[in-house]
Order: C-alpha cells, then structure tokens, then sequence
C-alpha cells in the first residue's frame, strides 16, 4: 500500500467520501455525516488527509485529522479530530485502516496536538473494536452529533 497526502477535495477524496457518506446513510437512514468540513481544514500545519491506494495505484483507504480547540461543541486546547475514516469494502481486513490511523497519530503529534478525538457511532462496531484496540478511550461527547443517542465518542492522549 501507499500512502499519500491529498487534498480534501482531492477527486479520489470526493470519490472515496461520497462512499462513505452513502455507507452512513445505509446505516443510520439519513442523509450521511452533516458535520460541517471544508479542504482547508485538512491543511498542514492544521490537518492532513491521506489516501491509501493499492497496487494498481486505486484508491481504497482514507482518513485525516484537523485541529480543534476549545470550543462550544465540547472540543479542548490540543484536539486533533480523526475524521472520514474509510476502507472500501473489498480491501476490508488487511488492516489499512489502522495504517491510517497510525500515520494521522503521528502527523498530529507532529503538530504540536496532544490528544486525538473522534465521533463515531452505534452502528459502525467495526469502528468501536478499531479505536478501542488502538488504545482510544470513551470521552465525553463533542461535536455536531454529541446531543445524539447513536453518538459514540472516543479520545487517546497522544
């Protein structure tokens, strides 16, 4: 695999978040994650977006991290929030997503963050046992969603 930084708005970034906003939308019978997101959030030294892509040079993996203080929905001074997490589903299993994962940790640690958050929620459990065995722990909820039954938030000091 390899791993490459892209824009949010990267075409294989817009292809890959259009699958996982239609797997969200699957899931919880909406209209997919509302959470307000913008390129420039994922710009360094403020965030990151990475893109795995196979042999062939397809992409089947993403993630990436922004900054977040303190703020009204809950965030603290120091935050990184792992956002759009994502592993097509025939390349499940080979354990991309924790390669993600891992390289966004040490991207935001990099930049001065000191503690990764991230929502997810009650019907993803794939995603519960990916962050509970990486060390995240139950926080309080944060975010768009934190006033949501279904949401589920997670955190790891880095």
């Amino acid at each position: 695999m390899n791993i490459r930084r892209v824009s949010f708005d990267h075409p294989d970034a817009v292809k890959l978040n259009d699958q996982v906003q239609a797997e969200y939308a699957a899931r919880y019978g909406d209209d997919g994650d509302a959470t307000h997101m913008d390129p420039v959030h994922f710009e360094p030294p403020n965030g990151a977006y990475l893109i795995a892509y196979d042999e062939s040079d397809v992409p089947v993996a993403t993630g990436g991290w922004r900054v977040q203080d303190a703020n009204k929905e809950g965030n603290r001074d120091g935050d990184a929030e792992v956002k759009r997490m994502y592993v097509i589903e025939q390349a499940r299993g080979r354990g991309l997503a924790r390669r993600i994962l891992a390289a966004l940790e040490e991207d935001a640690r990099a930049a001065g963050r000191v503690r990764m958050v991230l929502e997810t929620g009650d019907k993803q459990p794939e995603a519960i046992a990916l962050y509970t065995s990486s060390g995240y722990e139950p926080c309080e909820k944060f975010g768009y969603y934190r006033h949501h039954e279904a949401s589920r938030c997670f955190a790891k000091t880095l």
